[in-house]
């Protein structure tokens, strides 16, 4: 599970996959950036979870780069209650 980050929030968690599609697919990170025009911060920021919002476009356009869906890169985890 080294390929995934786990953030904690305040009703539950995110879990933060691109990493591990990445591995998967063979991607590196470089291409991914050139393949999509986005910028290192905004790639590193996905990878690590470390964000406050999430932009949803680059989202769309990594999903369709990499044959994906939304949860395939990122999900939320509610705490059972």
């Amino acid at each position: 599970m080294n390929n995934i980050r786990k953030i904690n929030i305040e009703n539950g968690y995110y879990i933060f996959k691109l990493e591990k599609i990445l591995k998967e697919k063979n991607i590196s990170k470089n291409k991914l950036m050139r393949d999509t025009n986005t910028d290192f911060k905004v790639l590193q920021r996905l990878l690590t979870g470390d964000l406050v919002k999430l932009d949803i476009i680059v989202l769309a356009r990594f999903c369709d780069y990499l044959n994906c869906s939304i949860t395939d890169i990122v999900e939320y985890i509610p705490n059972k209650k």
